[in-house]
């Protein structure tokens, strides 16, 4: 896709300046080595919420970034942030091989990694990693190279809700003690909606948009609309202090994924 394509492809013209710029100097950093460029999250399939939502990418390289390679991407990440303020800190981008891309359980292989303001030259895998591919083969839009599908075996869904599952117990579960963690209320905000995914996902079947997942679960299990409601509200700039509530619903969502004989 060139510049002036992907210049159109989202209805926020400043993010499509971004995108553009992005691709235009990752093609020029990497060349060969770069397979291709894809948009996902909700901006892929159309839940993006300006004062809430970040920009999520993935890279697919023909193998392993080098040291300069590392070193020019980080520099492109600082500068696309430093020129664009208000999305700083709110995109992310992965960068991962195709000698790993088709593998099912988060691969063992560390992958390059730009989130949250900060590069990690190597950034394990977590059980998001089928969950995100099964999302990038659904709805992800390719700023680079071939269709995403293309690149991986098929996704058995099976293998997406097992990894919801595990999501759940690996990484959400240990929040309840984390009171540093739970004191954010981007992150509170974002916990609710990702409780609301993997319900929605285990125990309802077909994977979803966070804005569809917590539509479904306050349709299912109406006791929780009100932290749902408000964890979509959520903007940058707002609070939200509703910690007491979100462990009440991170063991609702263990005790109905238990449930589930999803193993």
């Amino acid at each position: 896709m060139v510049s002036e394509e992907i210049k159109r492809i989202t209805r926020y013209q400043d993010i499509n300046d971004i995108l553009a710029e992005y691709a235009d100097e990752a093609k020029n950093i990497l060349g060969n080595n770069l397979i291709g460029i894809y948009l996902s999250g909700s901006l892929a399939y159309g839940d993006f919420v300006p004062g809430r939502s970040d920009i999520d990418l993935q890279a697919v390289t023909d193998r392993l970034l080098t040291e300069e390679e590392l070193a020019s991407i980080e520099r492109l990440h600082k500068n696309l942030e430093k020129k664009n303020p208000a999305w700083a800190k709110r995109i992310e981008c992965s960068y991962v091989p195709m000698e790993i891309i088709g593998e099912v359980l988060p691969p063992k292989t560390p992958r390059p990694y730009w989130g949250s303001g900060v590069f990690y030259p190597v950034a394990p895998a977590g059980n998001e990693w089928i969950i995100n591919h099964y999302f990038l083969c659904k709805y992800g839009i390719a700023l680079e190279g071939p269709d995403f599908r293309t690149l991986i075996p098929s996704i058995d869904i099976r293998e997406v809700r097992k990894a919801s599952a595990r999501d759940l117990f690996k990484e959400w579960k240990p929040k309840i003690g984390n009171c540093e963690w739970m004191s954010s209320s981007h992150y509170q905000s974002y916990l609710v909606l990702n409780l609301c995914r993997i319900l929605s996902t285990v125990t309802g079947g077909e994977p979803g948009s966070k804005k569809a997942a917590a539509k479904w679960t306050k349709e299912k299990y109406p006791e929780w609309k009100d932290l749902i409601d408000e964890a979509e509200k959520w903007e940058y700039g707002k609070e939200m202090n509703r910690v007491g509530e979100i462990v009440d619903f991170i063991n609702f969502a263990i005790k109905k994924v238990n449930e589930v004989d999803i193993f």
